[in-house]
């Protein structure tokens, strides 16, 4: 229960300067400016401060002398907390509320794996917030998740219950299970006979079943056995022993480095010249085709065919008279 101011006395109740800071990321910068004349005007109202640095990034909020709940404090870290965590303004004032508490649950180490990790946050959140939703509905909490942490706001039987829903999701239960179970503790608070009874003959239990996958199978390769083990890889220096390299000095090593590297530069401009010389090339000419030959050789027996028939005639003309009146 709050303090009310007129329970305090003039002299104040706060003997020293209490204060709190919190980073925020850099992504909530432009909404905290936006938001942050009316935080003041509301810590105002209790007697605090509120001081915005962009520079550094952080939220910070400090006691003041005429400051008369010496619990406050500790309600207003909660709410810098919770603007750093993406919470909207309108709801995270609600925490200054005696009876509305908050946790700030961090859930990037309970899964080791990245994909595993996304995949069972956005289990948690469900289709288009569904899940979320009916867990807020049967908690009676407000619940975001961002990034690594999920945000709960309300009071404490419903804290505890959300954070045991968010724990078991990324343990690999699914949330739907804790759904069902509140809500039939929900309907049976309804039922006076049954107020002072054990319920758990109502709740439903289930089993961690062990589905077993298909292994995949790793094809090994057999291994050659040789009767001599193989040769080891040269060392460098054995490469360079063989070159002659290992027994040069440092300007020989550099004049001859020096004489490669000239080497390969007039062999890739001569290859550079050749491929620009193909451009000026004349197209080699097309070759004949198997059907071009055959009419070649249709057209010279054709032509043979008729010298031959030309010289017959001429034959025929040279006879003489007597034989052809024979």
């Amino acid at each position: 229960m709050s303090i009310a101011k007129e329970d305090v006395p003039s002299s104040g109740v706060l003997l020293d300067e209490s204060s709190f800071a919190t980073l925020f990321p850099q992504y909530r910068e432009q909404y905290l400016k936006q938001v942050w004349p009316d935080v003041k005007t509301l810590l105002a109202e209790h007697e605090l401060v509120g001081e915005l640095n962009l520079v550094e990034g952080s939220m910070t909020v400090k006691t003041t002398k005429k400051t008369w709940d010496p619990y406050i404090i500790l309600k207003a870290r909660d709410m810098i907390k919770l603007l750093a965590r993406s919470v909207p303004f309108p709801q995270a004032k609600k925490v200054l509320h005696d009876e509305v508490f908050c946790d700030i649950m961090k859930i990037g180490g309970f899964v080791r794996s990245k994909e595993r990790f996304v995949k069972r946050r956005q289990r948690l959140v469900g289709p288009n917030g569904s899940t979320l939703k009916a867990i807020e509905l049967l908690t009676q909490c407000f619940v975001l998740v961002q990034g690594q942490t999920v945000s709960i706001m309300g009071s404490v039987k419903g804290i505890k219950q959300a954070r045991r829903i968010v724990e078991d999701c990324f343990h690999n239960i699914h949330p739907i299970y804790h759904i069902k179970e509140l809500m039939i503790r929900r309907e049976l608070e309804k039922d006076p006979e049954l107020k002072n009874e054990n319920w758990e003959r109502f709740l439903p239990h289930f089993k961690n079943r062990n589905v077993q996958r298909k292994k995949k199978v790793k094809k090994v390769k057999k291994k050659s056995k040789d009767v001599f083990p193989p040769q080891p890889m040269p060392r460098k220096e054995d490469l360079q022993m063989e070159t002659g390299e290992y027994f040069l000095n440092e300007k020989e090593k550099q004049l001859r480095s020096r004489i490669a590297k000239r080497e390969a530069q007039q062999a890739k401009s001569a290859e550079k010249r050749r491929e620009r010389a193909k451009e000026y090339e004349p197209p080699a000419p097309a070759k004949a085709t198997k059907k071009r030959k055959e009419v070649d050789e249709s057209a010279k027996e054709m032509a043979q065919r008729l010298a031959k028939k030309a010289k017959d005639a001429k034959q025929q003309k040279k006879r003489p008279a007597a034989e052809l009146l024979l």
